[in-house]
Protein backbone atom coordinates (compact mmCIF):
# COMPACT_ATOMS: atom_id res chain seq x y z
CA UNK A 1 0.00 0.00 0.00
CA UNK A 2 2.56 2.22 0.97
CA UNK A 3 4.29 1.80 -2.57
CA UNK A 4 1.33 2.44 -4.79
CA UNK A 5 0.33 5.40 -2.59
CA UNK A 6 3.80 6.82 -3.01
CA UNK A 7 4.02 6.44 -6.89
CA UNK A 8 0.65 7.56 -7.03
CA UNK A 9 1.88 10.98 -5.08
CA UNK A 10 5.43 11.46 -6.32
CA UNK A 11 4.36 10.87 -10.64
CA UNK A 12 7.51 10.73 -13.10
CA UNK A 13 9.32 12.67 -9.95
CA UNK A 14 9.39 15.03 -7.42
CA UNK A 15 10.15 18.02 -9.95
CA UNK A 16 10.51 20.75 -7.00
CA UNK A 17 12.58 19.17 -4.19
CA UNK A 18 15.22 17.54 -6.94
CA UNK A 19 15.84 21.14 -8.22
CA UNK A 20 16.17 22.64 -4.59
CA UNK A 21 17.77 20.25 -2.69
CA UNK A 22 21.09 19.09 -3.29
CA UNK A 23 21.46 14.71 -3.87
CA UNK A 24 23.48 14.61 -0.38
CA UNK A 25 22.23 16.87 1.53
CA UNK A 26 20.80 14.99 5.30
CA UNK A 27 18.77 16.28 7.68
CA UNK A 28 16.78 15.70 10.30
CA UNK A 29 13.16 16.27 10.95
CA UNK A 30 10.13 15.41 13.44
CA UNK A 31 6.38 14.51 12.65
CA UNK A 32 4.08 16.95 15.06
CA UNK A 33 0.58 16.37 16.29
CA UNK A 34 -1.50 18.67 15.87
CA UNK A 35 -4.48 18.15 17.43
CA UNK A 36 -5.89 16.00 20.25
CA UNK A 37 -6.71 12.55 19.61
CA UNK A 38 -5.86 8.70 18.90
CA UNK A 39 -2.36 7.68 17.07
CA UNK A 40 -3.03 4.93 14.02
CA UNK A 41 -0.94 4.28 11.14
CA UNK A 42 2.66 4.83 12.80
CA UNK A 43 3.69 1.65 11.34
CA UNK A 44 3.69 3.36 7.48
CA UNK A 45 5.78 5.72 8.61
CA UNK A 46 8.38 3.43 8.24
CA UNK A 47 6.80 1.89 5.17
CA UNK A 48 6.76 4.43 3.02
CA UNK A 49 10.00 5.85 4.01
CA UNK A 50 11.58 2.07 3.03
CA UNK A 51 9.96 2.92 -0.67
CA UNK A 52 12.07 6.05 -0.74
CA UNK A 53 15.13 5.44 0.30
CA UNK A 54 15.85 2.10 2.58
CA UNK A 55 18.72 4.28 4.65
CA UNK A 56 16.52 6.58 6.27
CA UNK A 57 16.17 6.51 10.13
CA UNK A 58 13.14 6.31 11.83
CA UNK A 59 12.59 6.85 15.93
CA UNK A 60 9.05 6.16 16.95
CA UNK A 61 8.34 8.17 19.43
CA UNK A 62 4.51 7.39 20.64
CA UNK A 63 2.48 3.87 20.87
CA UNK A 64 0.03 3.15 18.61
CA UNK A 65 -3.32 3.23 19.60
CA UNK A 66 -2.13 5.43 22.60
CA UNK A 67 -2.91 9.25 22.82
CA UNK A 68 -2.06 12.63 21.48
CA UNK A 69 -2.03 16.06 22.51
CA UNK A 70 -1.27 19.15 20.18
CA UNK A 71 2.66 19.65 20.00
CA UNK A 72 3.39 15.95 20.56
CA UNK A 73 6.59 14.51 18.79
CA UNK A 74 5.22 11.42 17.69
CA UNK A 75 8.47 10.50 15.47
CA UNK A 76 11.52 11.43 14.01
CA UNK A 77 13.13 10.83 11.05
CA UNK A 78 17.12 10.88 9.84
CA UNK A 79 18.51 10.91 6.10
CA UNK A 80 18.44 12.23 2.66
CA UNK A 81 16.37 15.54 2.87
CA UNK A 82 15.12 14.88 -0.36
CA UNK A 83 13.20 11.14 0.30
CA UNK A 84 11.96 13.24 3.84
CA UNK A 85 10.18 15.87 1.73
CA UNK A 86 8.61 13.56 -1.14
CA UNK A 87 7.59 11.24 1.17
CA UNK A 88 5.92 14.13 3.71
CA UNK A 89 2.77 14.23 2.14
CA UNK A 90 1.98 10.55 1.47
CA UNK A 91 3.00 9.81 5.29
CA UNK A 92 1.16 12.87 6.51
CA UNK A 93 -2.36 12.29 5.12
CA UNK A 94 -1.91 8.25 6.46
CA UNK A 95 -1.50 9.08 9.71
CA UNK A 96 -4.18 11.46 9.52
CA UNK A 97 -6.92 9.63 7.98
CA UNK A 98 -6.08 6.57 10.02
CA UNK A 99 -5.29 8.87 13.62
CA UNK A 100 -9.24 10.82 12.63
CA UNK A 101 -10.61 6.91 11.93
CA UNK A 102 -9.38 5.44 15.64
CA UNK A 103 -9.87 8.56 17.19
CA UNK A 104 -14.23 8.87 16.20
CA UNK A 105 -13.78 4.83 17.13
CA UNK A 106 -12.40 5.15 20.57
CA UNK A 107 -15.42 7.41 21.25
CA UNK A 108 -18.02 5.63 19.94
CA UNK A 109 -16.51 2.33 22.40
CA UNK A 110 -16.28 5.36 25.30
CA UNK A 111 -20.07 6.37 24.77
CA UNK A 112 -21.41 2.80 24.86
CA UNK A 113 -20.21 2.40 27.89
CA UNK A 114 -19.60 -0.76 29.55
CA UNK A 115 -22.64 -3.06 28.66
CA UNK A 116 -21.13 -5.61 26.89
CA UNK A 117 -21.74 -3.89 23.12
CA UNK A 118 -19.53 -4.18 20.41
CA UNK A 119 -18.72 -1.45 18.28
CA UNK A 120 -18.53 -2.72 14.47
CA UNK A 121 -17.49 -0.84 11.19
CA UNK A 122 -19.73 -1.03 8.04
CA UNK A 123 -18.14 -2.06 3.99
CA UNK A 124 -18.62 2.51 3.98
CA UNK A 125 -14.59 2.39 3.40
CA UNK A 126 -12.83 4.33 0.83
CA UNK A 127 -12.05 1.97 -2.51
CA UNK A 128 -9.16 0.18 -1.83
CA UNK A 129 -8.40 1.83 1.71
CA UNK A 130 -10.47 -0.50 3.32
CA UNK A 131 -7.76 -3.06 5.32
CA UNK A 132 -6.30 0.16 6.37
CA UNK A 133 -9.41 2.24 7.85
CA UNK A 134 -10.50 -1.49 9.19
CA UNK A 135 -7.52 -1.60 11.05
CA UNK A 136 -7.76 1.63 12.21
CA UNK A 137 -11.24 0.58 13.99
CA UNK A 138 -9.46 -2.12 15.73
CA UNK A 139 -6.93 0.30 17.00
CA UNK A 140 -9.67 2.48 18.29
CA UNK A 141 -11.27 -0.43 19.81
CA UNK A 142 -14.07 -1.33 17.43
CA UNK A 143 -14.44 -4.58 15.38
CA UNK A 144 -14.92 -5.38 11.83
CA UNK A 145 -18.75 -6.00 10.79
CA UNK A 146 -17.43 -8.24 7.49
CA UNK A 147 -14.31 -7.54 5.05
CA UNK A 148 -15.63 -8.18 2.42
CA UNK A 149 -19.17 -10.12 0.72
CA UNK A 150 -17.82 -13.34 0.76
CA UNK A 151 -17.14 -13.32 4.98
CA UNK A 152 -20.39 -13.79 6.31
CA UNK A 153 -24.47 -14.07 4.84
CA UNK A 154 -26.08 -10.58 4.91
CA UNK A 155 -29.74 -10.56 3.63
CA UNK A 156 -30.91 -6.91 3.50
CA UNK A 157 -34.45 -5.21 2.34
CA UNK A 158 -33.54 -5.95 -1.93
CA UNK A 159 -32.82 -9.06 -1.29
CA UNK A 160 -35.73 -10.35 0.29
CA UNK A 161 -38.03 -8.34 -1.82
CA UNK A 162 -36.62 -9.98 -5.09
CA UNK A 163 -36.75 -13.78 -3.00
CA UNK A 164 -40.21 -12.87 -1.96
CA UNK A 165 -39.81 -13.26 1.70
CA UNK A 166 -37.40 -13.66 4.50
CA UNK A 167 -37.72 -17.85 4.27
CA UNK A 168 -37.21 -18.48 1.12
CA UNK A 169 -34.06 -16.04 0.81
CA UNK A 170 -32.85 -18.28 3.74
CA UNK A 171 -33.53 -20.76 1.63
CA UNK A 172 -32.14 -20.15 -1.32
CA UNK A 173 -28.94 -19.30 0.81
CA UNK A 174 -28.72 -22.15 2.87
CA UNK A 175 -29.28 -24.29 -0.49
CA UNK A 176 -26.12 -22.17 -1.57
CA UNK A 177 -23.62 -22.62 0.79
CA UNK A 178 -24.62 -26.36 0.61
CA UNK A 179 -22.14 -28.01 3.50
CA UNK A 180 -20.35 -24.58 4.24
CA UNK A 181 -21.16 -22.87 7.20
CA UNK A 182 -20.97 -18.94 7.02
CA UNK A 183 -23.00 -17.24 9.71
CA UNK A 184 -26.78 -15.92 8.20
CA UNK A 185 -27.96 -12.35 9.38
CA UNK A 186 -31.04 -11.01 8.38
CA UNK A 187 -32.06 -7.49 8.16
CA UNK A 188 -35.59 -6.31 9.78
CA UNK A 189 -37.57 -3.69 9.31
CA UNK A 190 -40.07 -4.30 11.83
CA UNK A 191 -41.30 -6.75 14.25
CA UNK A 192 -42.75 -9.06 11.74
CA UNK A 193 -39.56 -9.20 9.87
CA UNK A 194 -37.94 -10.04 13.34
CA UNK A 195 -40.25 -12.98 13.86
CA UNK A 196 -39.64 -14.08 10.16
CA UNK A 197 -36.14 -14.02 10.83
CA UNK A 198 -35.94 -16.23 14.05
CA UNK A 199 -38.38 -18.84 12.49
CA UNK A 200 -35.80 -19.74 9.87
CA UNK A 201 -32.96 -19.58 13.05
CA UNK A 202 -31.08 -16.06 11.88
CA UNK A 203 -27.48 -15.96 13.34
CA UNK A 204 -27.76 -12.22 13.77
CA UNK A 205 -30.28 -10.19 12.99
CA UNK A 206 -29.86 -6.63 12.02
CA UNK A 207 -32.48 -3.81 13.56
CA UNK A 208 -32.38 -1.34 10.63
CA UNK A 209 -33.11 2.18 11.18
CA UNK A 210 -35.92 0.83 13.98
CA UNK A 211 -37.43 3.29 16.12
CA UNK A 212 -36.57 3.01 19.90
CA UNK A 213 -39.36 1.58 21.59
CA UNK A 214 -39.20 -1.45 18.76
CA UNK A 215 -35.89 -1.90 19.06
CA UNK A 216 -36.61 -2.73 22.63
CA UNK A 217 -39.39 -5.42 21.88
CA UNK A 218 -37.63 -6.89 18.97
CA UNK A 219 -34.38 -7.03 21.46
CA UNK A 220 -36.45 -8.83 24.18
CA UNK A 221 -38.12 -11.09 21.82
CA UNK A 222 -34.60 -12.31 20.30
CA UNK A 223 -32.90 -12.55 23.60
CA UNK A 224 -31.40 -16.18 24.20
CA UNK A 225 -32.27 -17.15 19.86
CA UNK A 226 -29.77 -15.40 18.21
CA UNK A 227 -27.35 -11.99 18.22
CA UNK A 228 -28.97 -8.92 17.52
CA UNK A 229 -26.81 -5.54 15.57
CA UNK A 230 -28.59 -1.78 15.61
CA UNK A 231 -27.49 -0.25 12.85
CA UNK A 232 -28.54 2.58 10.88
CA UNK A 233 -28.13 7.05 11.67
CA UNK A 234 -26.32 5.87 14.88
CA UNK A 235 -24.27 9.29 16.01
CA UNK A 236 -22.22 9.65 19.22
CA UNK A 237 -25.50 11.29 20.83
CA UNK A 238 -27.37 8.31 20.74
CA UNK A 239 -25.27 5.75 21.15
CA UNK A 240 -25.23 5.37 24.68
CA UNK A 241 -29.03 4.81 24.60
CA UNK A 242 -28.80 2.48 22.00
CA UNK A 243 -26.76 0.32 24.15
CA UNK A 244 -28.32 0.59 27.18
CA UNK A 245 -30.83 -1.63 25.30
CA UNK A 246 -28.17 -4.40 25.39
CA UNK A 247 -27.76 -5.67 21.90
CA UNK A 248 -24.62 -7.44 21.25
CA UNK A 249 -23.56 -5.14 18.19
CA UNK A 250 -23.78 -2.10 17.12
CA UNK A 251 -22.85 -0.95 13.53
CA UNK A 252 -21.60 2.71 12.53
CA UNK A 253 -21.18 3.41 9.25
CA UNK A 254 -20.00 6.72 10.16
CA UNK A 255 -16.57 5.07 11.50
CA UNK A 256 -15.00 5.07 8.37
CA UNK A 257 -16.97 7.24 5.74
CA UNK A 258 -17.07 10.62 8.47
CA UNK A 259 -14.45 9.98 10.27
CA UNK A 260 -12.62 13.79 10.93
CA UNK A 261 -9.03 13.76 10.06
CA UNK A 262 -6.40 14.48 12.43
CA UNK A 263 -4.13 16.97 11.75
CA UNK A 264 -0.07 16.24 11.65
CA UNK A 265 2.65 18.55 10.28
CA UNK A 266 6.43 17.66 9.56
CA UNK A 267 9.32 19.63 10.72
CA UNK A 268 12.71 19.72 9.34
CA UNK A 269 15.11 20.30 12.58
CA UNK A 270 18.10 23.07 12.59
CA UNK A 271 21.25 22.32 12.84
Amino acid sequence: MAREAVTEDVGAGDITTTAVIPAGMRARAVIVAKESGVLAGMPLIREVKRVLDPRMQVMLLAREGGPVRPGQRIAEIEGSLRGILTGERVTLNFLSLLSGIATLTRAFVRAAGHHGVTILDTRKTTPLLRSLEKYAVRVGGGRTHRFSLSDAVLIKDNHIDAAGSVRRAVELVRRRLGHRRLPIQVEAQSLAQVRDALSVRADIIMLDNLPHSTLRKAIRMVRGRARTEISGGVTLQTVRALALLKPDYISVGALTHSAPAIDFSLEILKS
